[in-house]
């Protein structure tokens, strides 16, 4: 018995195989009505990594005994006033931006300080929490993978996520532990990590400012092409993206 080879259900350039002139007409003119606006916002990353490295900073003066202990409500109401708020509307853009890396990083961040804030706020001075050292070992492990996914495409926030990946992570051992050994490891890092956000968060600036890359991001793949790339380039997967796309 012979049989008729199945046709895909596409075509070569993504449009469906229509069996009829009817339904190839409609299409071309379903076509012809559709239109796509994207609409312009600013990039969100530098106020988010301002904001992480205000949070850093400030929590790393009081692991290493920079702020005497009890000044860690005010410690608290730093991290929640500005490291968490500045974060959580960074997320907010970046998702209305499609940016899901960063919309991401973002929102595990700033949650992470407002928790770390409200325990600061309502324990006692010094005191760690096995809760909240919990929490943490899961936003060390969530930052990790966020900070791998970026390295696809920007290398500086990929090493800025891990290195908060690892501050994260230094924080939950001391949080479980109480050995001041991990505190005072954990408060280096969050100097190496502020000093790192402060870097990048800059590099965006200035590559908002001047339309040009003045200081490296290590930019590549995706991150490159976000530049240097065309118009086309940029906006050809645009139909297949969250918000566009028929479901999430």
């Amino acid at each position: 018995m012979k049989t008729e080879p199945i046709q895909p259900a596409v075509r070569d350039n993504g449009t469906p195989r229509l069996e009829t002139p009817g339904e190839s007409a409609a299409w071309d003119a379903l076509r012809g009505q559709v239109r796509i606006n994207v609409r312009p916002l600013a990039s969100p990353s530098t106020i988010g990594l301002f904001g992480l490295a205000a949070g850093t900073f400030v929590l790393s003066g009081l692991q290493l005994g920079w702020v005497p202990q009890e000044q860690g409500d005010q410690v608290a109401l730093a991290l929640i006033g500005f490291a968490f708020v500045s974060q959580i509307i960074a997320s907010i853009v970046a998702t209305l931006a499609r940016d899901g890396v960063v919309a991401s990083a973002m929102a595990v961040l700033a949650l992470t300080w407002l928790v770390i804030g409200l325990v600061m706020w309502f324990g006692q001075p010094g005191a760690t929490s096995d809760a909240l050292g919990l929490l943490l070992i899961v936003s060390c492990v969530t930052m990790a993978l966020i900070g791998l996914t970026a390295a696809m495409s920007k290398l500086a926030p990929a090493l800025v996520f891990l290195t908060a990946s690892l501050r994260f992570g230094l924080t939950a051992v001391y949080q479980l532990s109480a050995d001041s050994p991990w505190k005072t490891g954990a408060g280096i890092v969050g100097l190496f990590l502020a000093v790192l956000a402060v870097y990048t968060g800059w590099a965006f600036l200035l590559e908002s400012a001047t339309k040009q890359t003045v200081l490296p991001l290590g930019r590549r793949g995706p991150g490159a092409t976000a530049i240097h790339g065309g118009l086309l380039e940029q906006v050809k997967d645009t139909p297949n993206e969250p918000g566009v796309r028929v479901q999430l």
